[in-house]
Protein backbone atom coordinates (compact mmCIF):
# COMPACT_ATOMS: atom_id res chain seq x y z
CA UNK A 1 0.00 0.00 0.00
CA UNK A 2 1.33 3.67 -0.79
CA UNK A 3 2.20 5.79 2.11
CA UNK A 4 -0.62 8.01 4.19
CA UNK A 5 0.34 10.73 6.19
CA UNK A 6 -3.72 12.44 6.25
CA UNK A 7 -6.90 10.86 6.28
CA UNK A 8 -7.38 12.70 2.52
CA UNK A 9 -4.76 10.09 1.33
CA UNK A 10 -7.09 7.11 1.54
CA UNK A 11 -9.99 9.38 0.42
CA UNK A 12 -7.62 9.50 -2.75
CA UNK A 13 -7.13 5.36 -2.70
CA UNK A 14 -9.76 3.61 -4.79
CA UNK A 15 -8.82 0.52 -2.99
CA UNK A 16 -10.08 2.67 0.44
CA UNK A 17 -13.24 4.22 -1.31
CA UNK A 18 -14.13 0.02 -2.46
CA UNK A 19 -14.00 -0.98 1.10
CA UNK A 20 -15.81 2.10 2.07
CA UNK A 21 -18.66 1.31 -0.38
CA UNK A 22 -18.48 -2.47 -1.42
CA UNK A 23 -16.90 -3.69 1.73
CA UNK A 24 -16.49 -7.92 1.28
CA UNK A 25 -14.43 -10.13 3.75
CA UNK A 26 -11.41 -9.95 1.97
CA UNK A 27 -11.01 -6.46 2.41
CA UNK A 28 -12.15 -5.94 5.56
CA UNK A 29 -9.94 -8.28 6.63
CA UNK A 30 -7.30 -6.25 4.10
CA UNK A 31 -7.75 -2.80 5.79
CA UNK A 32 -8.17 -4.69 9.91
CA UNK A 33 -4.63 -6.21 9.27
CA UNK A 34 -3.45 -2.65 7.94
CA UNK A 35 -4.82 -1.02 11.01
CA UNK A 36 -3.01 -3.26 13.28
CA UNK A 37 0.17 -3.03 11.28
CA UNK A 38 -0.15 0.79 11.64
CA UNK A 39 -1.31 2.31 15.01
CA UNK A 40 -1.03 5.29 14.48
CA UNK A 41 -3.07 5.70 11.28
CA UNK A 42 -6.29 4.24 12.81
CA UNK A 43 -7.49 7.93 13.25
CA UNK A 44 -7.01 8.65 9.94
CA UNK A 45 -8.88 5.60 9.00
CA UNK A 46 -11.78 6.84 11.26
CA UNK A 47 -11.79 10.59 10.11
CA UNK A 48 -11.93 9.48 6.34
CA UNK A 49 -14.25 7.11 6.80
CA UNK A 50 -16.44 9.39 8.68
CA UNK A 51 -15.77 12.32 5.93
CA UNK A 52 -16.99 9.74 3.22
CA UNK A 53 -20.38 8.99 5.10
CA UNK A 54 -21.38 12.41 6.42
CA UNK A 55 -20.00 14.62 3.35
CA UNK A 56 -20.23 12.12 0.42
CA UNK A 57 -18.98 12.11 -2.87
CA UNK A 58 -19.89 15.52 -3.89
CA UNK A 59 -18.01 17.35 -1.29
CA UNK A 60 -14.92 15.24 -1.30
CA UNK A 61 -11.32 15.63 -2.78
CA UNK A 62 -11.50 12.93 -5.41
CA UNK A 63 -10.69 13.81 -9.03
CA UNK A 64 -13.10 13.32 -11.79
CA UNK A 65 -11.13 10.12 -12.70
CA UNK A 66 -10.80 8.71 -9.18
CA UNK A 67 -15.00 9.34 -9.46
CA UNK A 68 -15.01 7.28 -12.58
CA UNK A 69 -12.38 4.54 -11.57
CA UNK A 70 -14.34 3.73 -8.15
CA UNK A 71 -17.85 3.75 -10.02
CA UNK A 72 -16.22 1.27 -12.13
CA UNK A 73 -15.32 -0.49 -9.68
CA UNK A 74 -19.20 -1.10 -8.03
CA UNK A 75 -20.23 -2.01 -11.35
CA UNK A 76 -17.38 -4.72 -11.41
CA UNK A 77 -18.74 -6.01 -8.34
CA UNK A 78 -22.15 -6.09 -9.17
CA UNK A 79 -21.60 -7.92 -12.37
CA UNK A 80 -19.14 -10.89 -10.44
CA UNK A 81 -22.16 -11.11 -8.21
CA UNK A 82 -24.44 -11.47 -10.63
CA UNK A 83 -22.62 -14.08 -12.72
CA UNK A 84 -22.43 -15.96 -8.61
CA UNK A 85 -25.69 -15.79 -8.48
CA UNK A 86 -26.35 -17.75 -11.32
CA UNK A 87 -23.62 -20.96 -10.38
CA UNK A 88 -24.20 -21.02 -6.34
CA UNK A 89 -27.14 -23.02 -4.90
CA UNK A 90 -30.00 -20.67 -3.65
CA UNK A 91 -29.31 -21.60 0.08
CA UNK A 92 -25.57 -20.04 -0.16
CA UNK A 93 -26.73 -17.12 -2.06
CA UNK A 94 -29.62 -16.41 0.65
CA UNK A 95 -26.70 -16.34 3.35
CA UNK A 96 -24.16 -14.38 0.95
CA UNK A 97 -26.79 -11.59 0.26
CA UNK A 98 -28.03 -10.99 3.85
CA UNK A 99 -24.59 -10.65 4.84
CA UNK A 100 -23.88 -8.32 2.58
CA UNK A 101 -27.45 -6.16 3.15
CA UNK A 102 -26.15 -6.05 6.72
CA UNK A 103 -22.96 -4.84 6.35
CA UNK A 104 -23.82 -1.90 3.79
CA UNK A 105 -26.64 -0.62 5.82
CA UNK A 106 -24.17 -0.75 9.10
CA UNK A 107 -21.36 1.04 7.06
CA UNK A 108 -23.79 4.14 6.74
CA UNK A 109 -24.85 3.54 10.53
CA UNK A 110 -21.48 2.78 12.20
CA UNK A 111 -17.79 4.08 11.45
CA UNK A 112 -15.62 0.53 10.88
CA UNK A 113 -14.65 1.42 14.37
CA UNK A 114 -16.67 3.40 15.98
CA UNK A 115 -20.35 3.27 16.48
CA UNK A 116 -22.45 6.25 16.41
CA UNK A 117 -26.19 7.36 17.81
CA UNK A 118 -28.97 5.08 16.65
CA UNK A 119 -31.36 7.72 17.68
CA UNK A 120 -33.47 9.23 14.35
CA UNK A 121 -33.49 12.75 14.43
CA UNK A 122 -37.55 14.09 14.73
CA UNK A 123 -36.77 16.60 11.47
CA UNK A 124 -34.79 16.25 8.39
CA UNK A 125 -35.98 12.89 6.95
CA UNK A 126 -37.71 11.27 3.98
CA UNK A 127 -39.88 8.84 4.57
CA UNK A 128 -40.42 5.59 2.12
CA UNK A 129 -42.31 2.40 2.11
CA UNK A 130 -42.00 -0.41 -0.31
CA UNK A 131 -45.22 -1.30 -2.17
CA UNK A 132 -46.61 -4.86 -3.32
CA UNK A 133 -45.92 -5.83 -6.32
CA UNK A 134 -47.26 -6.32 -9.16
CA UNK A 135 -47.50 -8.80 -12.24
CA UNK A 136 -46.20 -7.65 -15.65
CA UNK A 137 -49.64 -8.63 -18.09
CA UNK A 138 -49.96 -9.27 -21.64
CA UNK A 139 -53.34 -8.56 -23.20
CA UNK A 140 -53.74 -10.25 -26.43
CA UNK A 141 -57.24 -10.52 -27.91
CA UNK A 142 -59.19 -13.18 -24.97
CA UNK A 143 -56.02 -13.80 -23.41
CA UNK A 144 -54.35 -12.66 -20.27
CA UNK A 145 -51.51 -13.55 -18.97
CA UNK A 146 -49.61 -12.18 -16.23
CA UNK A 147 -46.01 -13.19 -14.90
CA UNK A 148 -44.48 -11.94 -12.07
CA UNK A 149 -40.82 -11.43 -13.35
CA UNK A 150 -39.86 -9.46 -15.84
CA UNK A 151 -39.92 -10.43 -19.75
CA UNK A 152 -39.44 -10.15 -23.10
CA UNK A 153 -41.73 -10.25 -25.66
CA UNK A 154 -40.61 -11.21 -29.30
CA UNK A 155 -43.27 -11.36 -32.03
CA UNK A 156 -42.14 -12.73 -35.31
CA UNK A 157 -43.75 -11.60 -38.89
CA UNK A 158 -46.73 -14.15 -38.57
CA UNK A 159 -47.54 -12.53 -35.45
CA UNK A 160 -46.54 -15.60 -33.07
CA UNK A 161 -45.07 -14.18 -30.03
CA UNK A 162 -42.26 -15.91 -28.02
CA UNK A 163 -42.61 -14.63 -24.11
CA UNK A 164 -39.24 -15.11 -22.14
CA UNK A 165 -38.99 -14.56 -18.76
CA UNK A 166 -36.40 -14.21 -16.10
CA UNK A 167 -35.83 -17.65 -15.01
CA UNK A 168 -35.42 -18.49 -18.95
CA UNK A 169 -38.86 -20.24 -19.10
CA UNK A 170 -40.11 -19.78 -22.60
CA UNK A 171 -43.67 -20.39 -23.96
CA UNK A 172 -45.34 -19.47 -27.76
CA UNK A 173 -48.99 -17.37 -27.91
CA UNK A 174 -50.52 -16.67 -30.92
CA UNK A 175 -51.96 -13.56 -31.49
CA UNK A 176 -54.65 -11.95 -34.08
CA UNK A 177 -53.62 -9.67 -36.37
CA UNK A 178 -56.40 -7.31 -36.74
CA UNK A 179 -56.73 -6.63 -33.01
CA UNK A 180 -54.26 -4.02 -30.47
CA UNK A 181 -52.84 -6.18 -27.46
CA UNK A 182 -51.44 -4.69 -24.51
CA UNK A 183 -48.47 -4.86 -22.50
CA UNK A 184 -49.07 -3.88 -18.73
CA UNK A 185 -45.81 -3.14 -16.85
CA UNK A 186 -46.51 -1.72 -13.67
CA UNK A 187 -43.72 -0.08 -11.06
CA UNK A 188 -40.85 -2.56 -9.74
CA UNK A 189 -40.65 -4.22 -13.25
CA UNK A 190 -38.98 -3.96 -16.79
CA UNK A 191 -39.92 -5.10 -19.87
CA UNK A 192 -38.62 -5.53 -23.49
CA UNK A 193 -40.43 -6.06 -26.80
CA UNK A 194 -39.77 -6.82 -30.51
CA UNK A 195 -42.45 -5.58 -32.75
CA UNK A 196 -43.24 -7.57 -35.73
CA UNK A 197 -41.37 -5.52 -38.16
CA UNK A 198 -37.92 -5.72 -36.43
CA UNK A 199 -38.18 -2.60 -34.02
CA UNK A 200 -37.06 -3.15 -30.25
CA UNK A 201 -38.78 -1.41 -27.15
CA UNK A 202 -37.70 -0.91 -23.98
CA UNK A 203 -40.47 -0.50 -21.66
CA UNK A 204 -39.97 1.30 -18.38
CA UNK A 205 -41.66 0.45 -15.10
CA UNK A 206 -45.28 1.93 -14.75
CA UNK A 207 -45.63 1.76 -18.55
CA UNK A 208 -48.54 1.04 -20.83
CA UNK A 209 -48.14 0.33 -24.51
CA UNK A 210 -50.35 -0.90 -27.10
CA UNK A 211 -49.39 -2.73 -30.09
CA UNK A 212 -50.69 -4.97 -32.74
CA UNK A 213 -49.32 -8.45 -34.14
CA UNK A 214 -48.97 -7.52 -37.53
CA UNK A 215 -48.92 -3.87 -38.84
CA UNK A 216 -51.16 -2.69 -41.56
CA UNK A 217 -50.32 -2.57 -45.13
CA UNK A 218 -49.28 1.07 -45.37
CA UNK A 219 -48.47 2.45 -41.74
CA UNK A 220 -46.89 1.04 -38.15
CA UNK A 221 -48.39 2.89 -35.64
CA UNK A 222 -48.32 2.18 -31.79
CA UNK A 223 -49.73 3.95 -28.22
CA UNK A 224 -48.13 4.55 -25.47
CA UNK A 225 -50.41 5.13 -23.02
CA UNK A 226 -48.16 6.11 -19.86
CA UNK A 227 -44.87 5.48 -18.52
CA UNK A 228 -41.96 5.53 -20.41
CA UNK A 229 -40.02 3.74 -23.52
CA UNK A 230 -37.04 3.69 -25.31
CA UNK A 231 -37.42 2.45 -29.11
CA UNK A 232 -34.99 1.48 -31.78
CA UNK A 233 -36.93 1.41 -35.28
CA UNK A 234 -36.51 -0.65 -38.09
CA UNK A 235 -36.39 1.04 -41.21
CA UNK A 236 -39.34 0.79 -43.88
CA UNK A 237 -39.89 3.55 -46.67
CA UNK A 238 -42.71 2.29 -47.44
CA UNK A 239 -44.66 2.15 -43.94
CA UNK A 240 -43.85 5.21 -41.51
CA UNK A 241 -43.80 4.73 -38.04
CA UNK A 242 -45.94 6.53 -35.48
CA UNK A 243 -46.23 6.66 -31.93
CA UNK A 244 -49.21 8.18 -30.22
CA UNK A 245 -49.52 9.59 -26.44
CA UNK A 246 -52.36 11.01 -24.75
CA UNK A 247 -50.54 14.54 -26.29
CA UNK A 248 -48.72 14.38 -29.22
CA UNK A 249 -48.16 11.95 -31.95
CA UNK A 250 -44.88 11.13 -32.79
CA UNK A 251 -43.53 10.65 -36.95
CA UNK A 252 -40.63 8.70 -37.10
CA UNK A 253 -38.12 9.69 -39.72
CA UNK A 254 -34.85 8.10 -37.86
CA UNK A 255 -34.63 5.43 -36.26
CA UNK A 256 -33.52 5.77 -32.31
CA UNK A 257 -35.50 7.92 -29.46
CA UNK A 258 -37.11 7.85 -26.32
CA UNK A 259 -40.88 9.05 -25.17
CA UNK A 260 -41.83 9.57 -21.59
CA UNK A 261 -45.09 9.84 -20.64
CA UNK A 262 -45.83 9.35 -16.88
CA UNK A 263 -48.82 11.18 -15.51
CA UNK A 264 -46.61 13.07 -12.68
CA UNK A 265 -44.24 14.55 -15.03
CA UNK A 266 -43.95 16.51 -18.29
CA UNK A 267 -44.74 14.39 -21.03
CA UNK A 268 -41.00 14.78 -23.52
CA UNK A 269 -39.07 13.12 -26.62
CA UNK A 270 -35.67 13.02 -26.61
CA UNK A 271 -34.01 12.21 -29.89
CA UNK A 272 -30.90 9.69 -30.05
CA UNK A 273 -30.68 9.05 -33.63
CA UNK A 274 -32.42 10.20 -37.10
CA UNK A 275 -35.12 12.33 -37.14
CA UNK A 276 -38.62 12.63 -35.38
CA UNK A 277 -41.85 14.99 -35.96
CA UNK A 278 -44.24 15.83 -33.30
CA UNK A 279 -47.39 17.51 -33.45
CA UNK A 280 -50.23 17.84 -31.30
CA UNK A 281 -53.57 18.82 -31.88
CA UNK A 282 -52.72 22.46 -31.69
CA UNK A 283 -49.88 23.00 -32.70
CA UNK A 284 -47.51 22.58 -35.74
CA UNK A 285 -45.47 19.72 -36.56
CA UNK A 286 -41.81 20.21 -34.47
CA UNK A 287 -38.75 18.17 -35.52
CA UNK A 288 -35.85 17.36 -33.59
CA UNK A 289 -32.53 16.31 -34.25
CA UNK A 290 -30.44 14.06 -32.45
CA UNK A 291 -29.60 15.45 -29.14
CA UNK A 292 -32.42 17.31 -28.57
CA UNK A 293 -35.16 17.03 -25.94
CA UNK A 294 -39.19 18.31 -26.66
CA UNK A 295 -41.12 18.83 -23.32
CA UNK A 296 -44.73 19.14 -23.86
CA UNK A 297 -46.87 21.37 -22.38
CA UNK A 298 -50.44 21.67 -21.09
CA UNK A 299 -50.85 24.70 -23.57
CA UNK A 300 -50.21 22.11 -26.61
CA UNK A 301 -46.62 23.34 -27.87
CA UNK A 302 -43.21 21.97 -27.48
CA UNK A 303 -40.34 23.49 -25.92
CA UNK A 304 -37.32 22.53 -27.50
CA UNK A 305 -33.54 22.24 -25.76
CA UNK A 306 -29.70 20.27 -26.29
CA UNK A 307 -29.88 17.59 -23.55
CA UNK A 308 -27.00 14.93 -22.68
CA UNK A 309 -29.01 11.51 -23.98
CA UNK A 310 -27.34 9.33 -22.69
CA UNK A 311 -28.57 10.63 -19.24
CA UNK A 312 -32.07 10.57 -20.29
CA UNK A 313 -31.44 6.67 -21.60
CA UNK A 314 -29.30 5.47 -19.35
CA UNK A 315 -32.00 3.57 -17.73
CA UNK A 316 -32.38 0.80 -20.27
CA UNK A 317 -29.13 -0.17 -19.53
CA UNK A 318 -29.70 -0.53 -15.85
CA UNK A 319 -28.26 2.69 -14.68
CA UNK A 320 -29.14 6.42 -13.50
CA UNK A 321 -26.96 8.77 -14.80
CA UNK A 322 -27.31 12.30 -12.60
CA UNK A 323 -25.70 15.82 -12.57
CA UNK A 324 -26.79 18.24 -10.39
CA UNK A 325 -29.87 16.03 -10.21
CA UNK A 326 -32.67 17.15 -7.56
CA UNK A 327 -32.92 14.34 -5.30
CA UNK A 328 -36.87 14.90 -5.69
CA UNK A 329 -36.38 13.83 -8.72
CA UNK A 330 -33.78 11.08 -7.94
CA UNK A 331 -36.32 9.65 -5.29
CA UNK A 332 -38.97 9.36 -7.85
CA UNK A 333 -36.97 7.46 -10.46
CA UNK A 334 -36.07 5.27 -7.61
CA UNK A 335 -39.80 4.97 -6.85
CA UNK A 336 -40.87 3.94 -10.19
CA UNK A 337 -37.96 1.37 -10.30
CA UNK A 338 -38.50 -0.52 -6.80
CA UNK A 339 -42.21 0.37 -6.59
CA UNK A 340 -41.63 2.19 -3.67
CA UNK A 341 -43.94 5.87 -2.18
CA UNK A 342 -41.56 8.39 -0.69
CA UNK A 343 -43.14 11.33 1.33
CA UNK A 344 -41.06 14.49 0.14
CA UNK A 345 -42.91 17.39 2.48
CA UNK A 346 -41.21 16.66 5.97
CA UNK A 347 -37.90 18.51 5.28
CA UNK A 348 -37.30 21.63 2.89
CA UNK A 349 -33.32 20.64 3.19
CA UNK A 350 -33.48 17.54 1.60
CA UNK A 351 -35.39 18.86 -0.68
CA UNK A 352 -32.79 21.16 -1.89
CA UNK A 353 -30.56 17.82 -2.28
CA UNK A 354 -28.70 17.00 -6.17
CA UNK A 355 -27.12 14.18 -6.94
CA UNK A 356 -24.20 14.15 -9.23
CA UNK A 357 -22.83 10.41 -10.21
CA UNK A 358 -24.38 7.31 -11.34
CA UNK A 359 -26.76 4.80 -9.47
CA UNK A 360 -26.57 1.36 -10.55
CA UNK A 361 -30.07 -0.28 -10.45
CA UNK A 362 -29.25 -3.14 -8.68
CA UNK A 363 -31.55 -6.02 -7.53
CA UNK A 364 -30.01 -5.14 -4.22
CA UNK A 365 -32.32 -1.56 -3.05
CA UNK A 366 -30.28 -1.54 0.03
CA UNK A 367 -26.91 -0.78 -2.11
CA UNK A 368 -29.16 1.67 -4.10
CA UNK A 369 -30.28 3.64 -1.26
CA UNK A 370 -26.54 3.71 -0.01
CA UNK A 371 -25.46 5.09 -3.22
CA UNK A 372 -27.53 7.92 -3.14
CA UNK A 373 -26.28 8.32 0.24
CA UNK A 374 -23.01 9.09 -0.84
CA UNK A 375 -23.99 11.15 -3.69
CA UNK A 376 -26.47 12.83 -1.85
CA UNK A 377 -24.46 13.01 1.39
CA UNK A 378 -27.00 11.78 3.20
CA UNK A 379 -27.71 8.05 4.78
CA UNK A 380 -30.53 5.93 5.30
CA UNK A 381 -32.22 2.88 7.82
CA UNK A 382 -34.34 0.52 6.43
CA UNK A 383 -36.61 -2.24 8.69
CA UNK A 384 -38.74 -3.99 7.12
CA UNK A 385 -40.83 -2.08 4.15
CA UNK A 386 -40.10 1.41 5.77
CA UNK A 387 -36.88 3.29 4.57
CA UNK A 388 -36.21 6.44 6.17
CA UNK A 389 -33.50 9.16 4.37
CA UNK A 390 -31.86 11.15 7.01
CA UNK A 391 -30.34 14.46 6.36
CA UNK A 392 -26.68 15.41 7.13
CA UNK A 393 -25.37 18.36 7.96
CA UNK A 394 -23.01 19.78 5.51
Amino acid sequence: MPDYTHYTDFLKDPRFLRWQLMPDEESDTCWRDFIDRNPHLEEAVCRASEYLKTRGLNHSELSTEDRVFMLEQIRKTIDRNVRKTRIRRIVMLSAVSCAAILFIVGLYILTPFRKLSDTLPAEGQIVGNLLNNEDVQLIAGEERLSFRQNIEVKINEHGAATIVQENSNEMTLNIAGDKLNKLIVPYGKRTQLNLSDGSKIWLNSGSVLEFPARFAALSREICLASGEMYIEVAPDKEKPFHVQTSGFRVKVYGTKFNVSAYADSPQSVVLVEGSVGLKSADSRETILSPNQQAIYSEKGTFYTRKVDVNRIISWKDGYLTLDKTPMTEVLKQVERYYNLSFDYEQDVNLQKRTCTGKIYLSDNLDYVMATIGLLSSTKYTKTDRRIIIINEPN
